[in-house]
């Protein structure tokens, strides 16, 4: 039998000029977690607040929810009314976040991270489009703009839109592992796991005039991660030359061919860890990687632990849930 057990408590805050699909975005994903999350809406001084669209919206919840959250999230808002400092009563509303709560922004919400203080001595991320008005602001933050999403100890930042989809699921991944993320993503038919390292903006997404696409040897490509794939491997079998196909690789996918490989086989083998008792030699050896050492070399420079340490994460968070 299942034990009681709290649900982990969320308050997304709404401030003026937000923008409506990022707001949503908490309450829909962590909404489907299976009960896991209680997500209330907030404001700062729980008034209506303006959107960027055309309507204002009226969260049932003011500054107080902000008091007892074990994460807060902060979604985009105009970036015309954020600036290297904050009014005086977003600044009192933030400082009643507990100390070890988590805090999450997603696209301009890292302005307000930053603004904050939040941000000071951490690497971070926004839109693309805004790095360099960010980067004025804020030297001091180390931004990289070329990401999805990053995780700075309990500090999480995310860029555009879609990538605040990817940075919630990342939190019910690590709250509670693939399984319900999976089910999750399911759910919102969206992709079940995108690396916070991928590339946030690629130049040329789909192929030009009815170039051929490199589409159909990726998916040949995850049939195989078992395999030593190179390079000639994968534009053989997309009929490409090197150049040609390397190239157009990465103006699709936004990374070379080989980091892209290293990237969906990190994936696999954090799902094995996760769900399956294999060896570390032996998830290696299912994912392409040549030997556990090389495994535990790549997951280290991926998220910073070992094998051993991640797998004894998930199987913490599975004993939590019993």
């Amino acid at each position: 039998m299942r034990a009681t057990r709290e649900p982990h408590r969320v308050a997304v805050l709404a401030l003026d000029g937000v923008y409506p699909f990022e707001l949503g975005m908490p309450s829909r994903i962590l909404g489907l977690a299976a009960d896991r999350y209680t997500v209330l809406t907030c404001t700062v001084d729980g008034r209506p607040v303006r959107t960027h669209a055309d309507f204002t919206i009226t969260p049932e919840h003011g500054p107080e929810a902000l008091t007892d959250a074990d994460t807060v999230i902060v979604p985009a808002v105009d970036p015309s009314r954020v600036g290297a400092e904050l009014p005086g009563e977003l600044s009192a509303a933030l400082a009643l976040i507990r100390p070890d709560a988590r805090i999450v922004s997603i696209c301009t919400g890292a302005f307000v991270l930053a603004a904050a203080g939040l941000l000071d001595g951490r690497r971070a991320t926004t839109h693309w489009h805004l790095a360099d008005r960010f980067r004025a602001l804020f030297p001091h933050i180390d931004l990289d703009p070329d990401v999805l999403f990053v995780a700075d100890g309990r500090i999480l930042t995310s860029a555009g839109a879609a990538s605040g989809v990817d940075v919630c699921l990342h939190l019910v991944r690590e709250d509670h592992g693939s399984e319900l993320a999976n089910t999750v993503a399911r759910f919102c038919v969206v992709p079940p796991f995108r690396d916070g390292g991928q590339a946030q903006y690629i130049e040329q997404p789909v192929p030009q005039d009815g170039a051929a696409s490199t589409a159909a040897t990726r998916a040949w490509a995850l049939e195989r991660l078992g395999d030593p794939l190179t390079l000639t491997d994968l534009a053989r079998h997309a009929r490409m030359s090197l150049r040609t196909f390397a190239r157009r690789f990465g103006d699709e996918v936004g990374m070379s061919p080989g980091r892209w490989l290293i990237q969906q086989r990190i994936g696999r083998a954090r799902h094995l860890l996760e769900t399956s008792d294999l060896s570390v030699d032996q998830i290696a050896g299912h994912v392409g990687f040549a030997t556990g050492a090389s495994l535990r070399q790549h997951l280290h420079a991926a998220i910073g632990v070992s094998p051993q340490a991640y797998r004894r994460t998930f199987q913490a968070a599975d004993r939590r849930l019993s």
